[in-house]
């Protein structure tokens, strides 16, 4: 295999050149000569068979072709600087990467606030968030496709080895749209009285586990969404009716564009878990969901 006439030395100077304008300035940044300089850059540019830089005045500016290898050649350099942080991170105990599931019952905003805080001591950490719903949720960290789940619903599997924290409880309530015969009803309504209405359901993410069937409504007919957002969308619509968490919807309910449908028998207060495996000795992991607990994190 032919050594690339491209390497990461040749970067650091076209990089240094285009910064400070001039090979003699360059020199002093990198701690060289400037006829060394010039021998890196006129190598690369007869092997290239491209001109790189061209005079204005006694300023080196780039070539066109010059300016498309920099502006390449920089992701190379960052992805190498991020290269080098990371295997440090990773000698020192720290995972160069935390996966989160984050349930679609919780509101996200104070969780990425505490992401944001907690990226502000540890740049070098990437962070994949991604969105499960229900046992889907749990799925996730017991498949280890997550290091960490927020917003995981109760109950909390059997599963050996899951440390569970919970961090809040959310409240349902059965709502419709405001032109909905529902919204009429001037006295509690009967959990058997709902069957003759569409519901509107979020389908559990589970892929291997049996899914969850919360909040069903016996012998009603379904319209299925993936996330509680496109639930609440659907019955803003007025395509059906179905539970939702009230903080949620606080605001729906302000401006009556949801209307909250009493019940003979509300549904009862769900307790949500911040979950991660006790086998996961990272200090990334340990340092974030501290923070979450700390930070009294609420949905």
């Amino acid at each position: 295999m032919n050594t690339p006439p491209i390497s990461i030395e040749a970067l650091l100077v076209l990089d240094a050149i285009e910064h400070r304008g001039s090979y003699a300035a360059a020199a002093e940044q990198l701690n060289k000569v400037p006829s060394a300089l010039s021998y890196i850059v006129n190598k690369l540019e007869e092997q290239l068979n491209v001109t790189l830089f061209q005079r204005q005045g006694r300023r080196a500016v780039l070539t066109p072709a010059g300016k498309h290898l920099l502006s390449e050649g920089r992701k190379v350099l960052n992805a190498i600087n991020n290269l080098s942080e990371q295997t440090q991170t990773i000698a020192n105990g720290w995972e160069p990467r935390i996966r989160i599931a984050c349930d679609s019952i919780i509101d996200v905003t104070n969780v990425f606030a505490a992401l944001q805080q907690f990226l502000i001591e540890h740049k070098s950490i990437e962070i994949d968030v991604k969105e499960e719903v229900m046992s889907g949720t749990w799925e996730a960290l017991i498949e280890d496709n997550v290091d960490l789940v927020i917003g995981a619903p109760a109950p909390v599997p059997a599963q050996k080895g899951i440390r569970a924290v919970k961090i809040t409880d959310i409240q349902n309530v059965l709502v419709v749209h405001p032109t909905h015969p529902l919204a009429k009803e001037q006295k509690p309504i009967k959990p058997s009285d709902l069957g003759q209405y569409t519901t509107v359901i979020v389908h559990d993410s589970a892929k291997q586990s049996i899914p969850w069937s919360a909040n069903l409504i016996e012998g009603s007919q379904r319209f299925y969404v993936s996330s509680v957002k496109q639930k609440i969308t659907a019955i803003l619509s007025g395509i059906g009716i179905g539970y939702l968490p009230v903080n949620l919807i606080a605001e729906h309910i302000k401006a009556k564009k949801l209307h909250v449908v009493e019940l003979i028998e509300p549904r009862p207060i769900q307790d949500l878990y911040l979950a991660w495996k006790i086998t996961n000795k990272g200090k990334g992991l340990k340092k974030l969901t501290q923070l979450l607990i700390d930070n009294n994190l609420q949905t």
